[in-house]
């Protein structure tokens, strides 16, 4: 994923020139803001509901949290769980505080948490637990509901969910866990409409919400296209465009954003949308410049705007 090399005769110059002309770009962005949270060593990250990462073994990690005022969250094992806010000036280094806990619930909560990676089964039987200790423990059973889907048990999925949202009224993750669940039931409506009262939940910000929106929308335009039906396949295109535009925004440089904007970028190459998926993999760039998947990305931009030239 190498830029192209540059320009060496006149009528290469010309037709960058004309290229550029047609990516009309927006002003010149203002730097990424990077922000350094030093806490406890592997420690989880959030910001606002979306994870970030966890801290090395010298208990830092730099994130890039984007602009305006944010919450940060950070949980490590053994220890009580903090949020803070972040606000919308502040960068450099962020220190975060944890203190020790010995609840018996938040310890099973940590425990489940750990073996989702390895046993999901273990980690439903651990989150059981956590709820039992805890009956009032929301965010044990969204993290329950996320590992029953996962299991396939979705009935106990939306049995989870529910009982969050009883504890909880107008959870905004809870209503995304849910929308996704319904989808694995094929229940796009109700998928679509849980998505939807996440969206509002969350005030407008439910990136997890957008981007199964996004990714919804997405396949039925695919499946329009499949039969023939380019209305359809352009009005859901659309839907999913919007959608997945505003989650990348929310994700900023959260590692989850990487993935939607290689999705919103095909989607405007399928389109003929040249200068916008263009635009959507320089922004990639701008956020992810050393990232593996980068080099892919140049070799896009590259390409797309030899296509440019020769339309």
């Amino acid at each position: 994923m190498k830029a192209a090399a540059a320009i060496a005769i006149f009528l290469s110059l010309a037709i960058f020139t004309s290229v550029n002309a047609q990516v009309k770009t927006a002003p010149k962005a203002a730097p990424v803001r990077s922000i350094k949270v030093v806490t406890e060593p592997s420690a989880a990250v959030w910001i606002d509901s979306v994870m970030y990462g966890r801290t090395s073994n010298d208990g830092s990690l730099t994130i890039k949290p984007g602009a305006g005022a944010h919450t940060l969250r950070v949980r490590a094992d053994g220890f009580k769980e903090k949020s803070q806010p972040l606000t919308a000036v502040q960068k450099g280094e962020v220190k975060v505080a944890l203190v020790k806990t010995t609840d018996e619930a938040e310890l099973a909560f940590q425990d489940a948490e750990r073996l989702v990676a390895t046993d999901r089964e273990k980690a439903v039987a651990a989150y059981q637990k956590a709820v039992k200790l805890r009956p009032a423990f929301p965010e044990a059973y969204v993290a329950m509901a996320r590992t029953q889907a996962d299991l396939g048990d979705l009935d106990d999925a939306l049995r989870s969910i529910a009982a969050a949202r009883k504890l909880r009224p107008g959870y905004a993750e809870a209503s995304a866990v849910e929308g996704r669940v319904q989808k694995e039931f094929g229940e796009e409506d109700k998928a679509i409409a849980a998505f939807k009262r996440a969206v509002t939940e969350g005030k407008g910000t439910q990136p997890e919400a957008l981007t199964g929106l996004g990714l919804l929308y997405k396949d039925r335009a695919e499946t329009a296209a499949s039969s023939g039906n380019t209305d359809e396949e352009t009005i859901n295109y659309n839907e999913a465009i919007k959608n997945l535009k505003a989650a990348t925004k929310q994700l900023s440089g959260a590692p989850d954003a990487m993935v939607v904007m290689q999705i919103l970028g095909l989607i405007y190459e399928r389109q003929q949308k040249i200068p916008e998926a263009i635009a959507v993999y320089e922004e990639f760039l701008r956020l992810f410049p050393d990232k593996s998947e980068s080099e892919a990305v140049r070799s896009f931009v590259t390409q797309l705007r030899k296509q440019l030239a020769g339309q």
